[in-house]
């Protein structure tokens, strides 16, 4: 008789830490959104219930939760890849039984709702990893990434959406939670650009030299077919009053007689559009307007040569601080030092991107995903060009922006990159030594 009894409290016991367990996977907890991602976001509270499994004997949940959805890219352009990270950070229940629950026995996923220029769900993910939960304590917040392409240009819209949450203790269960009224509130939202073609439109001139009033034929190609074109002189980075208005063929080529008056005329520029943009025009082409010289003088003349956009780096191996077996965390380190000059004096600017491997060693490998970097950049005294540091946050196999110098009149300049790496390293990964490849495109 005592051993019946000895069983019925052992099944007892079992039954209230599946009762534990059930009510944990409704709301449970591990990570924050990533460290240094560019957002705009805000958290919102929205309606939710949760339907723990049917063996839990547990009621549907019904309560308000906090939510929060995070991107790395806030201005992404179409075709890219944005990273989504949605943290329920104040979950609608909480533990409500005396019995603790154990670390790391949920895993969470969900969808995050798009809206605006662009339609559909967002697939995340969050891995299997929570805190202890004492008993009748609150439960702490969880996370789940994943990504989508942006298809179209404009306001994208995220809203927190409908989230299971699958428990590995004592047995395997899930516990759907669905948004009452839907779509929850926007929580994020990413404006998209259209992608630019690239500019290949060019110009050339008969001569490079005329006396004033000498008229110089000036060729265009690969201009919009068909279009208003303005042909003009430039002094510098001034216009000047020797200008023409052609059009341009169906081939998009045209060639004009343009009359060179100003002797301060440095070169040529043609565009379409009201006013120069980059984007849209070439050159300048260099031209000199001869003025005779008086007698008994000498015309001393000197060229500016331009040069090439070119890269180096001060090695190729950094290596990251070690993790704990057990604790995981950030293997941190510093990127080593890259030096771009960009001595071609013309209008475009340069990009400088960067993308890894996943990292992958004797005992298995960490994902892509998981390397994160904080850009800087700083630009030589004097140079033309004011450069941009890339957004801080995950690098991935998808690519992220390190640094860049926009388009302009005149460009060009030398250039300091640096950026802190930031790999995060899952707590149980196996002891070794683990390598990925980070690739950096200059264009």
């Amino acid at each position: 008789m005592a051993l019946t009894r000895s069983r019925a409290a052992a099944r007892r016991r079992r039954w209230t830490a599946v009762l534990g367990a059930t009510a944990l996977a409704v709301a449970g907890g591990a990570l924050a959104a990533p460290a240094g991602a560019t957002t705009t976001s805000q958290p919102v509270e929205f309606q939710t219930r949760c339907v723990p499994p049917p063996i839990a004997g547990i009621p549907p949940i019904t309560g308000t939760t906090t939510a929060e959805i995070t991107v790395d890219k806030a201005s992404p352009k179409v075709g890219e890849t944005v990273t989504v990270t949605y943290t329920i950070t104040k979950p609608a229940a909480s533990n409500p039984v005396d019995l603790a629950l154990p670390a790391d026995i949920m895993t969470p996923s969900g969808k995050v709702v798009l809206g605006g220029a662009q339609s559909g769900a967002v697939t995340v993910n969050g891995p299997k990893k929570n805190p202890p939960v004492p008993g009748k304590g609150s439960f702490p917040a969880f996370s789940m990434t994943g990504t989508f392409t942006v298809t179209q240009a404009g306001s994208i819209t995220l809203s927190p959406g409908d989230y299971n949450i699958h428990t590995s203790y004592l047995m395997e269960l899930d516990t759907p939670c669905t948004v009452l009224t839907p779509p929850a509130p926007v929580s994020e939202t990413v404006v998209a650009s259209p992608v630019t073609s690239p500019n290949t439109r060019a110009l050339s001139l008969d001569t490079a030299s005329g006396d004033p009033g000498v008229r110089v034929t000036v060729n265009g190609s690969k201009f919009t077919p068909l279009t208003e074109v303005t042909v003009v002189g430039r002094a510098g980075a001034a216009e000047t009053a020797d200008r023409m208005t052609v059009t341009t063929d169906s081939e998009g080529s045209f060639a004009a007689r343009l009359k060179v008056n100003d002797v301060a005329t440095t070169g040529i520029v043609a565009y379409e559009g009201a006013a120069w943009d980059p984007d849209k025009g070439a050159g300048p082409a260099a031209y000199k307007v001869v003025v005779p010289a008086p007698p008994n003088s000498q015309t001393i003349t000197a060229a500016v040569t331009a040069g090439e956009l070119s890269m180096t780096q001060a090695g190729d191996a950094v290596e990251l601080s070690s993790v704990d077996f057990g604790q995981g965390g950030a293997a941190t380190g510093d990127l080593r030092t890259v030096t771009v000059k960009d001595f071609r004096g013309g209008p475009a600017g340069w990009s400088l991107t960067g993308k890894v491997t996943d990292f992958t060693g004797t005992g298995g490998s960490i994902g892509a995903g998981n390397l994160s970097w904080t850009p800087a950049c700083t630009a030589k005294a004097g140079s033309p060009s004011a450069c941009a540091a890339g957004s801080s946050g995950p690098v991935g196999s998808g690519g992220a922006t390190l640094a860049s110098t926009p388009n302009g009149a005149l460009t060009g300049g030398e250039f300091t990159i640096d950026a802190g790496l930031s790999l995060d390293v899952p707590a149980f990964t196996a002891p070794g030594s683990y390598a990925g490849v980070l690739t950096l495109t200059l264009s």
